[in-house]
């Protein structure tokens, strides 16, 4: 969790200096109060200002949806977010009228908002947070629809006994592929080639 020291005329003057450094709202910060302004005559504040230690709350989870909320009204999409937290993942889960825009090409999109908000939450984090970003139930149709085309391939790899290579997957995909077919006592999964352009290969075992 990042933190400052700050020191101002006032508490609150220290306080406003802190939040305007940090870019936060004062509910997205814990204060800590290290030295009080010292007051001479009269009550006028004396040469020894105030000194305070601001430190950020830790809410990964809102930081995914800030990060998100920002990239929505650029794209101008009207979208609601709901997130949730599951030891060391963060579930986002979207809903709007235009969600074949966020999904994009074969999930293209979705995984690039995936990406970047991982991105943003492991920032300056020790622990590792996994993000989880799914639409209209997306992930898991395209799951099964990468199990049936594996086990279609099978079906064509067994009647050929010749290797066949997939169109270029990201590791997601590949992984749902390799974890579909593992242990299939007749077929074999590899994969192949360089990013972005990196495929599943699936072949008969020798």
């Amino acid at each position: 969790m990042k933190s400052i020291e700050v020191e101002g005329r006032t508490i609150e003057d220290a306080t406003s200096i802190g939040l305007k450094q940090l870019g936060k709202k004062k509910e997205e910060v814990d204060i800590k109060i290290l030295e009080i302004p010292s007051r001479g005559f009269l009550g006028i504040i004396g040469a020894k200002q105030a000194k305070i230690k601001i430190t950020v709350k830790d809410s990964p989870e809102k930081d995914v949806e800030n990060f998100l909320k920002d990239v929505f009204r650029t794209m101008n999409l009207e979208v609601q977010i709901a997130t949730e937290v599951e030891t060391d993942v963060i579930k986002v889960f979207l809903e709007g009228p235009n969600m074949g825009v966020v999904i994009g090409r074969r999930g293209q999109t979705l995984d690039s908002l995936q990406y970047l908000a991982s991105l943003v939450v492991n920032k300056e984090r020790d622990k590792y947070l996994k993000v989880f970003i799914d639409t209209e139930n997306y992930r898991q149709k395209r799951e099964d629809t990468l199990v049936k085309l594996a086990n279609k391939i099978v079906f064509k790899v067994k009647k050929t006994r010749k290797s066949i290579a997939l169109e270029p997957m990201n590791p997601y995909e590949r992984r749902i592929i390799h974890a579909a077919l593992q242990g299939h006592p007749a077929i074999q999964t590899y994969s192949e080639g360089e990013e972005p352009f990196r495929k599943v290969v699936i072949g008969p075992k020798r």
